[in-house]
């Protein structure tokens, strides 16, 4: 059972024995953008959207929004945090309420997240990873073989923001082994991933849990970033661990992201 860590998208391509296989393209890819893509995704799905389209251009997010009954699309993104002129939503998970989005649609696009998520399009399973599911995630990663946990980064550098939700995934699913599935083997960068996650949470009560991960969240670049346009709320939505129950999948044929609940939990 392989349980690799990817710093960026990139690297999935670049090495040989990643995405590009036929191993792992039986297997599951995680994408995770944790400020803010995937956890705006599982905000949007938990409050009643239909699914979400990813899309990697503004002109083609326009475009694919155009083709559906304007009653029932939702049109979202950002280039640079920042909302995009003439879009209905930008990327703050807070807009994403049930008023404004159930039963409807989202076209998304953002500048790191939907990138890193068409990088994984070979994979035979594609989830998306966050805090705000990451028990429910872990539930359905439990027992499978080949997960390539795939950090979306920013604008082509290693987040730490993202490699502390790898990390906690890693320590999830490594730190009680099942008796009856053999143990994971883990790439150097899941064991740094991991090692990131046990130095901020180690020690913590749960009191203190949230607080420790929206500190070590507001010192990383994406955590920065938020703070410079003035986003900083979004950091404390996305340290919310468990806020939901729901494993958004994205089926590369259609173009949907669709919401799964985990085993055992209702969505």
């Amino acid at each position: 059972m392989q349980l690799r860590v990817h710093y960026l998208p990139e690297s999935v391509a670049a090495e040989p024995e990643s995405l590009a296989t036929d191993q792992v393209e039986h297997g599951t890819a995680v994408v995770i953008d944790v400020l803010r893509a995937t956890t705006t995704i599982v905000h949007a799905l938990g409050a009643g959207a239909r699914a979400v389209i990813p899309c990697l251009t503004i002109e083609d997010a326009r475009a694919a929004a155009g083709a559906l009954p304007s009653n029932g699309v939702v049109l979202g993104g950002e280039r640079g945090g920042r909302s995009i002129e003439g879009f209905d939503l930008g990327n703050s998970p807070a807009e994403y309420v049930p008023r404004i989005v159930a039963g409807k649609t989202i076209v998304l696009t953002t500048t790191n997240g939907t990138k890193a998520l068409l990088q994984c399009a070979g994979s035979e399973r594609i989830l998306m990873g966050s805090f705000v599911n990451l028990s429910a995630l872990c539930s359905v990663l439990a027992g499978r073989q080949n997960v390539d946990l795939v950090c979306a980064g920013t604008d082509g550098q290693i987040t730490r923001e993202d490699v502390l939700v790898a990390g906690a995934i890693v320590d999830r699913l490594t730190v009680e082994p099942s008796s009856t599935e053999p143990e994971w083997e883990l790439n150097g960068e899941a064991w740094a991933a991991r090692d990131a996650w046990l130095a901020v949470v180690t020690g913590a009560t749960d009191g203190e849990l949230t607080a420790r991960l929206i500190e070590a969240m507001r010192a990383s670049r994406g955590g920065e970033n938020l703070i410079a346009i003035g986003m900083s709320g979004d950091i404390e939505l996305a340290a919310q661990i468990d806020r939901f129950t729901i494993v958004p999948r994205f089926d590369p044929v259609s173009g949907r992201i669709e919401a799964d609940p985990a085993p055992g939990h209702m969505a």
